[in-house]
């Protein structure tokens, strides 16, 4: 690992990455992350109960959504060619687990592109049931493995 900032010139001023020498690769990333939710409130979603419809569904296109804008979200981000963007949401027992596994064949990785994917994702779920939990948290967005790309493989200890 470097401990070089990539995104930093020599004069300590923020740029976008020269990415026009890297080779194109295949790449992947996947990220998670949870939205809290109390018992009452899953229940509302998992028998589609909520007056704004149907909270999983909007929440995953939400995500898809966000990972094909992340260049525009993220000041330094290279816009990439999306070849797969992937959300799974799941309802554990203190809320909703979402997931999102974004791919690309390009110069540059696709981790930014998956945890906000993750990100939108976890928002929308909060705003689909704010009205009836506005206790509901989001936590634990985090990246759990990437592939490809001079940087090699990363794959998130098991916790």
């Amino acid at each position: 690992m470097s401990d070089k900032l990539t995104h930093v010139d020599t004069d300590g001023r923020a740029h976008m990455v020269d990415v026009s020498d890297k080779s194109s690769s295949q790449r992947l990333a996947r990220a998670r992350g949870f939205v809290h939710l109390s018992a009452a409130t899953l229940a509302v979603i998992h028998e589609g109960r909520n007056n704004k419809g149907d909270v999983l569904s909007v929440a995953e296109l939400a995500g898809i959504m966000g990972a094909k804008k992340t260049s525009e979200l993220i000041p330094l981000c290279h816009p990439l060619p999306l070849t797969k963007v992937k959300l799974a949401l799941t309802a554990q027992e203190t809320g909703i687990e979402v997931e999102a596994t974004v791919g690309c064949h390009g110069v540059t990785g696709v981790e930014m592109e998956a945890l906000t994917a993750v990100s939108v994702a976890c928002l929308t779920v909060y705003d689909m049931v704010k009205a009836i939990e506005k206790s509901a948290s989001i936590g634990s967005i985090e990246l759990i493995e990437k592939t490809g790309g001079k940087s090699g493989d990363y794959l998130r200890d098991a916790t």
